[in-house]
């Protein structure tokens, strides 16, 4: 795994956290308890911070990355919060994942952006900067717009599908040994 350092700052990373040997995390990122990053994701945390929850999973060629504060911004961090399943190549810009939600692959997220808990982000959509997604539902489109009401199934999947990662992510961690 290529864990780096940014200036003073280094990656933390929780118990049993886990990063993919082709993956990269750098400076100002704290993964949670049993948080996994898979092939080819990349964790910049050069300009602010990201954190990533327990449980959590940044899925294959996934980008997370921030804003700087400037005198035109105040910034962006990038909050992954815990049960959150990130698809392949999605990427998130300085945004919010509250619990227990899902990204679709190739979906792009960007600054400011909130994406409450049980909300699921349909493939290859686009969240624009500073939208609200409403807790519930499933979102599509570029840009994303709300198509319909989540049934109890998809939000229980929302867990499911993290404790499967967490399970994927020891059997790796056991080759590992």
């Amino acid at each position: 795994m290529t864990i780096r350092k940014y200036k003073e700052f280094s990656p933390q990373l929780g118990d049993s956290a886990w990063v993919d040997a082709s993956a990269v995390v750098i400076g100002r990122c704290v993964l949670g308890a049993d948080a996994s990053v898979w092939p080819n994701a990349t964790l910049r945390g050069d300009v602010n911070d990201i954190h990533i929850g327990a449980r959590s999973n940044i899925q294959d060629g996934a980008v997370v990355h921030t804003t700087h504060q400037s005198d035109v911004s105040a910034g962006s961090k990038c909050i992954v919060g815990e049960d959150v399943t990130v698809g392949h190549n999605a990427v998130l810009h300085g945004c919010v994942l509250e619990d227990e939600c899902l990204i679709g692959m190739g979906a792009v997220v960007l600054d400011n952006a909130v994406v409450q808990k049980h909300v699921l982000v349909a493939a290859n959509s686009l969240v624009p900067p500073g939208k609200v997604l409403e807790s519930g539902y499933l979102y599509m489109g570029s840009p994303v717009k709300q198509a319909r009401p989540l049934s109890e199934k998809e939000i229980a999947f929302f867990k499911y599908s993290a404790a499967h990662y967490v399970k994927l992510k020891n059997e790796y961690q056991a080759e590992e040994l």
